[in-house]
Parts: structure tokens; C-alpha cells; sequence
């Protein structure tokens, strides 16, 4: 321990002095106010948009639209998982191009922040963690752990090393102005004790040392060692953030949600535009806020098996852009005119001096002037519920509630942040394709094992992450079991730590249970059906998604814990420790039957019922013309999986209902690049049991609601 003390002092010394005779990103610097890009500062408002969310063919359209609504960076996380599948294979190809889309952003004319993480939350899968560290020896993730931190700065390194063979540093003449390592620690350093503070300075150690020219930023890191800068992450940083841990760096904020996350058997945030606005423009005022990131501006799709531990499919859908690139108005539009007022100013608020005083009891006003007579005056009125009157420089101005006006010159009032002029608009979903008939279907039943068709074997219940490796959502539990005849009404009653549970006994679907995001495990109590002789119980355990965050995630169990059959009162089997066999996954994933060249590998048949478990159905379809956005309406699909051409649209949960009785998600994003003219195959693996005969291709748009006047709504 004393000599990693030793050898952390030595590194932390090399990294000042390199601060301290001016290596300090090159081209982009910064000081008590500021970024500052060859020499010039900067305020700058920035976007998330998430490669992998979308696909190459829609990232310039993304990035146009972000910029035309006055966006000058895109901010990215970079997915471990995806680009280091295996330890040492890379994969940058396709949606992980990142190369590409940091070249993209580049050739319209923006930056870009790199948040290399690795860890990443997100609400992906494991944080973005591929899941075979989980397997190296006497690994503790996120920690002063010698194996973690040996993998962690190998994938960082990486990165870096890949950024700058391309030359995408800013000090390079690339986009990329910002990178930032490790993601909201603050939030479980705690767990780890004194460890905890030393990985954080080994962590901004490494980041530092690696040379990239451009600062690096720690969100919610208050502590963030020199150089690196600490970030506000939230809904209201302006009244959040303890703000810069040193008078020499700048106010950043890394996130302000333009919603929120959404998960099945919950319903959508709603956040306004005018709240955004508000406190975005609070953070500029208050704490000299020079760089505002929204996340999401873009959220995307969770393709394939992405998505966390109950997270659904489409991702952050209300941003200004939604999960299809379509503007979602009035955010896209207000947040566009403030941008623009901001940026009138932008000399002014970054080289003027700034006052603060009261205009009532509710109200304020912060004001920046400049020696060369620039002025700009931010008139906050934070009563949420009534307009005020406020007197400012001999001039009588109408605060609305909750609203910030902008004056520039200190005198005309040209934003303000409750007053909404851009149009409303809805989107709007039109049917397509229907696929009516069981003649335009065919389905596979996929095998249900027993005891006996299982090779791996255990005297105990295993558990669900560590056996499946998230190669696959699904673990069979299967055991072989004859009851006394005194078992006349049997009960299978289970506990699971996973997220739902199917039961089968002697190949008869007998019912299932699952969990919640917010309720870690879950029982299952069903009548079942026995025979005298032996019985084959069948288990399948699903995980929907990994878990994202939290300390010790290496650690974190799913699957069965308890498994009983209880006959009478007095009278039960415990199967907790018993012999059990074990299968992962489906014999249709096995086989890839989702893949057009596998089709042949089992044997399908016309749909004679629906609403079965455990089917797989195909049907082909054409591409509709035109390029608008294009989903499946899955409404009378139950919990499963979708693919188009072989490739995964991602997992679908319609049954999982919210509290007001709805789906949480209905319809499925089918990006246009994933289709061919015609003969597109369509595979769905329903679990419980659905209706494919009335699943529908739909195409979306935007139809303005054609309410051009001036109004204001109180912020969410």
C-alpha cells in the first residue's frame, strides 16, 4: 500500500508540473470563465447524440438538425462493450464507427466531447462494461483495483491512440475539444472507503497522462483532481452545482435532461421546454456557465440487447429530436431562440463583470457589463405560481411566472424563457403495411427442455448472469421430480432475483411473474398440474437488460434463489438444493433462425393458433416508399424480440402495462438502412403469447398543430 502511495504522488507531480509549464490541451485551454479554443473563449451549448442509437445513414441528418438548432457540439459516450467484445478483439465497424461519426461531426462544422468513461451508465447494459471482465481474477470494478485499472486504461488507451491516429484532437486540427473519464463516481465512491478517492486520482492521473491536448472533464466529481475539471450532471445545475472546485475552471454542465429515462411499466417524462430553457439560462446567469450539454438532444434506440435492466427500447423520446430525428416542437424551437439570444451576447457574458440583486421577494437580476459599455441584464422572477412587475434601470418590466427574461443591451427584452413562439406539433403514425392472415405467417415452437436434455448439472441453483455470460436474456432451470400421491393440488412457488420467470411442467406453459425496475426480486405462486409418475419442471429465468450502475456491480445475483411445490399447508418440497440442469439460451437463437440463411435450420409451419409461448413467427415484407421514419406496431405482441433482416430492432415488453392501464411502448424503430426494396424478412420471438396477425408496419411524420400565437405553460 506504501509503495502505491508512493508511485501515485510521483505520477500526480509529473502531471502538475506538465499543467504548470503550460500543457494544457493545445488549442483548447481554459480559465476561471471559459473554455478557451485558440485562445478565444467560448459558450458553447452542446448535444448528445449516441452513435450506436442511430445508424450511419442517419447521423448527418442528426447532426445538421442539431446544428440548424444552434448546437455547437455533439457530446458522445464511447461503449466498451460493443468495441471490446472479446478481450483484445476491437470491433469500430457499422453503428460503432465511431471514427466516422466524430468525422461527421467534423465536416459540418462542430466539436465534440469524447466521454470515453469507460463506464458509462446510460441505461446500458452492465454501464457499458463488456461482461467478461466480469470474469477476470480478483477484479472489483471502479475501485483502486490493480486488474481493473490494468483493462480500464488498456480501452482507454485505445481510444485515445485511435482518436489521434485519425487526428480528431482539437490540438490535432480535429473536432473533439473535451474528453472525460470515469461517470458520476461521486455517486458510489462511498462504498469503497479510502479506495474510493484513490482511484479517482489515479483515474484523472491516467487521463491526463495519455496527451490528448484538450481538457478532461469528472461529472459529479466535486473533488476532480487538477487539472481535470468537475461537471454538473441534472435538471437544475444553476441551482444544484456547488459549482468549479477551483476559481481557474470553468462551469460545465455535462448533462441537463431534456427528459428521462422510461421503463416498462412506466410512463414517459414530460419535461417542458420552458423549464429547459429556465434553468439553462439560470446556470448561464448564476454560476457564468460556459458549456451546457442537453441529454438527451437525440436519444435513439436501444437495438438488439442494449437497453439495461428494464429499460425499453426507444431512449429518451421526448429530446428535441426524437427517437426517429424528427423535431419534437416546441423544444427543438424554443431552446433554438435561446441559443440564439445567448450567443447575440456571448462577448459580453464571457468578458463582462457580473452583479447580482434583488427585484422583490421572488425576483432578481443578474447583470454582465463590459468596460466597453456591453450590457446584458438576466431578470429572474422564480415564483412558479404568479407574474410580477419588477422596476430594472428606470424601466418597468412583466416577469411571467417561473421565467427568466433575457435584455439585451440591458434594456430590450428579446427572450424570455415562458414565452413560447415556435409551433407545436405532434407525430403523427400512419399504417402502412398489415399483416392479416395466417397465410402471410409461418411459426416455429421452440423446444422446452427437460432434466434430461441439459449437460450442465449443479446440486444448487446457479446464478443467472455468471452461467449465460449475456450471451443470451434466457437461462433454463430444469429438474425432474414425483410427488407423493398426496400432492393433490400442487402450488410451484419460486423466488427470482431475475426478471421474470416462465413456468413449464411437463411441457405445459403453467404461468409466469417478473419484477420491476424499482423492485429487485420478485415470487411466482401458480396452480400446476402433476402427474403420478416423474415430472419434468421446466424453468426459464429472462433477464431483461443487465444492471447499469451502482458500486460492486460484479457481484450483483439474478436468477432463481428458491424454488418449492407446495401440496398442503403441512406439507412441501424444497428444490433449492436439489439436482438441477441448466441450458442458456433458446434452440431458435442457437440456431440463428432470425438470420435469412438459417431458416432451414428447423422446421416451420403455417399458423393454425395464436397467443402460444415460447414462438417464433416470420412473415416477409416490402420496404414502403418514400423516406420517412418507418416502426412496427407490435400493440398485440406480448414480451419478446424483434429482428428485420437479421438484424434486432430490439426487445419488445407490450403486456407490461403502466399504471394507467397502457403499454409503455407500442411501436419499434425500423431504420430504412436496415431494409432492401423488397423480400424483408421479419422474426418475432414471442415469449408468453401474441397476436402477429395484426402487427403493422407504420410510417411516421410531424403535422404541425398550427398554433403560431405567443404562449406560455408553467415548467414541469
Amino acid at each position: 500500500m506504501v509503495g502505491w502511495k508512493v508511485h501515485l504522488v510521483a505520477v500526480m507531480l509529473v502531471v502538475t508540473r506538465l499543467w504548470r509549464e503550460g500543457v494544457r490541451g493545445g488549442e483548447v485551454t481554459y480559465d476561471g470563465r471559459s473554455l478557451l479554443i485558440d485562445g478565444q473563449r467560448k459558450l458553447l451549448f452542446s448535444g448528445s447524440i449516441h452513435y450506436p442509437r442511430s445508424t450511419p445513414q442517419m447521423w448527418p441528418d442528426l447532426i445538421a438538425k442539431a446544428k440548424e438548432g444552434g448546437v455547437d457540439v455533439i457530446q458522445t459516450y464511447v461503449f466498451w462493450n460493443l468495441h471490446e467484445p472479446r478481450p483484445g478483439q476491437y470491433d469500430f465497424s457499422g453503428r460503432y464507427d465511431l471514427v466516422r461519426f466524430i468525422k461527421e461531426i467534423q465536416a459540418q462544422g462542430l466539436y465534440a466531447c469524447l466521454r470515453i468513461g469507460p463506464f458509462v451508465e446510460a441505461e446500458w447494459t452492465y454501464g457499458g462494461f463488456p461482461f467478461w471482465l466480469h470474469d477476470v481474477p480478483g477484479i472489483t470494478f471502479r475501485t483502486n483495483n490493480e486488474p481493473f485499472k490494468f483493462y480500464m486504461q488498456n480501452f482507454t488507451t485505445k481510444v485515445v491512440n485511435l482518436m489521434k491516429s485519425e487526428g480528431l484532437y482539437a490540438s490535432q486540427g480535429g473536432p473533439i475539444i473535451l474528453s472525460q473519464i470515469e461517470n458520476e463516481y461521486q455517486n458510489i465512491e462511498a462504498a469503497f472507503g479510502e479506495q474510493g478517492p484513490l482511484y479517482v486520482q489515479w483515474a484523472a492521473s491516467m487521463a491526463v497522462a495519455l496527451e490528448t491536448g484538450v481538457p478532461w472533464v469528472m461529472c459529479k466529481q466535486n473533488d476532480a483532481p487538477d487539472p481535470v475539471i468537475n461537471a454538473c450532471n441534472g435538471m437544475r445545475c444553476g441551482e444544484t452545482f456547488p459549482g468549479p472546485n477551483s476559481p481557474n475552471k470553468p462551469a460545465i454542465w455535462t448533462e441537463d435532461w431534456t427528459s428521462f429515462y422510461q421503463v416498462y411499466g412506466g410512463e414517459p417524462y414530460l419535461r417542458s421546454a420552458e423549464d429547459i430553457a429556465f434553468h439553462a439560462t439560470l446556470f448561464i446567469a448564476k454560476l457564468n456557465g460556459s458549456y451546457i450539454n442537453y441529454y438527451m438532444y437525440h436519444g435513439g434506440t436501444n437495438f438488439g440487447r442494449t437497453a439495461a435492466a428494464y429499460f425499453i427500447t426507444g431512449y429518451y423520446d421526448q429530446a428535441p429530436l426524437d427517437e426517429y430525428g424528427l423535431l419534437r416542437q416546441p423544444k427543438w424551437g424554443h431552446l433554438k431562440e435561446l441559443h440564439g439570444a445567448i450567443k447575440n451576447s456571448s462577448s459580453t457574458l464571457l468578458e463582462g463583470v457580473k452583479s447580482n440583486f434583488s427585484l422583490g421577494q421572488y425576483q432578481e437580476a443578474y447583470v454582465f457589463q463590459e468596460e466597453t459599455g456591453g450590457c446584458v441584464a438576466f431578470l429572474v422572477n422564480n415564483d412558479a405560481k404568479s407574474s410580477a412587475t419588477v422596476q430594472f434601470d428606470n424601466k418597468s418590466f412583466e416577469l411571467l411566472p417561473k421565467s427568466i427574461s433575457i435584455l439585451q443591451d440591458c434594456e430590450n427584452m428579446i427572450f424570455n424563457t415562458a414565452k413560447v413562439t415556435s409551433e407545436s406539433s405532434t407525430r403523427v403514425t400512419t399504417s402502412s403495411q398489415t399483416f392479416e392472415g395466417a397465410d402471410k405467417w409461418e411459426e416455429f415452437f421452440d423446444v422446452i427442455p427437460s432434466y434430461l436434455d441439459t449437460t450442465l448439472r449443479a446440486d444448487t441453483l446457479l446464478e443467472h448472469m455468471n452461467i449465460t455470460k449475456d450471451e443470451s436474456d434466457y437461462l433454463w432451470y430444469a429438474f425432474s421430480f414425483q410427488p407423493d400421491s398426496t400432492c393433490a393440488e400442487p402450488v410451484l412457488h419460486l423466488k427470482s432475483f431475475g426478471h421474470v420467470t416462465h413456468a413449464f411442467v411437463n411441457n405445459e406453459y403453467m404461468g409466469s411473474a417478473h419484477g420491476s425496475h424499482d423492485v429487485k426480486n420478485f415470487t411466482m405462486e401458480t396452480k400446476i398440474v402433476l402427474d403420478n409418475q416423474m415430472n419434468n419442471i421446466s424453468l426459464l429465468s429472462v433477464m431483461v437488460g443487465l444492471p447499469d450502475s451502482g458500486a460492486f456491480l460484479e457481484k450483483r445475483y439474478a436468477g432463481l434463489a428458491e424454488v418449492e411445490i407446495w401440496c398442503t399447508q403441512d406439507e412441501s418440497y424444497n428444490f433449492t438444493h436439489y439436482s438441477w440442469g441448466y441450458q442458456v439460451g433458446l434452440l431458435g437463437q442457437e440456431l440463428e433462425i432470425y438470420n435469412e440463411q438459417n431458416l432451414g435450420n428447423v422446421e416451420w409451419s403455417n399458423v393454425t393458433t395464436v397467443n402460444q409461448p415460447l414462438t417464433w413467427y416470420k412473415t416477409y415484407f416490402d420496404a414502403p416508399e418514400g423516406s420517412e421514419p418507418l416502426a412496427f406496431n407490435l400493440t398485440t405482441m406480448s414480451k419478446g424480440e424483434a429482428w428485420v433482416n437479421g438484424q434486432s430492432i430490439g426487445r419488445y415488453w407490450v403486456s407490461f402495462l403502466t399504471a394507467n392501464g397502457n403499454p409503455s411502448q407500442t411501436l419499434y424503430h425500423v431504420p430504412r438502412s436496415f431494409l432492401q426494396a423488397s423480400g424483408n424478412l421479419l422474426v418475432l420471438l414471442e415469449e408468453v403469447g401474441g397476436d402477429p396477425l395484426h402487427v403493422s408496419l407504420c410510417t411516421l411524420s410531424v403535422s404541425t398543430l398550427n398554433n403560431t400565437s405567443s404562449h406560455f405553460r408553467l415548467p414541469s
